[in-house]
C-alpha cells in the first residue's frame, strides 16, 4: 500500500506562484505514473499533469507553459511548479500514483493524497 502526504497549497494573488509537494511512502514494488489532479467547485476533477517514471509528460491545455512537473524518483516524491497562476486555477489539487505493490507480477493499483487547497485572488 502507498501512502501519499501532499504540502505546499495556500492562498496566493494572480500571478503568483506556489509548489506541491507529494512524498509517497508504504510497502510497495514500484511507482509508475504520478501526477497532479484538481477539482473546483461545480467542475469534473482533471489531470493537470502526470510524469511517468521515465519522464514522459503529459500536460492540461489549460496549464501548459505555466506549471511544470518533476518528480524525484529516490525520494519517491512528485512537484507541481506553479507559476503565473489565475483565479480560475483555484481548486483542490490531489496528488496520484499508480503502483505495483507486490512484485515485478504484482497487481497495480492508484492511490490519492488527502488534498491541498490551492486559492487565486484577484
Amino acid at each position: 500500500q502507498v501512502q501519499l502526504v501532499e504540502s505546499g497549497g495556500g492562498l496566493v494573488q494572480a500571478g503568483g506562484s506556489l509548489r506541491l509537494s507529494c512524498a509517497a511512502s508504504g510497502t510497495f514494488f514500484r511507482i509508475n505514473d504520478m501526477g497532479w489532479y484538481r477539482q473546483a467547485p461545480g467542475k469534473q476533477r482533471e489531470l493537470v499533469a502526470i510524469i511517468s517514471r521515465g519522464g514522459r509528460i503529459n500536460y492540461a491545455d489549460s496549464v501548459k507553459g505555466r506549471f511544470t512537473i518533476s518528480r524525484d524518483n529516490a525520494k519517491n516524491t512528485v512537484y507541481l511548479q506553479m507559476n503565473s497562476l489565475k483565479p480560475e486555477d483555484t481548486a483542490v489539487y490531489y496528488c496520484n500514483c499508480n503502483a505495483r505493490i507486490r512484485s515485478s507480477s504484482g497487481s497495480t493499483n492508484d492511490y490519492w493524497g488527502q488534498g491541498s487547497q490551492v486559492t487565486v485572488s484577484s
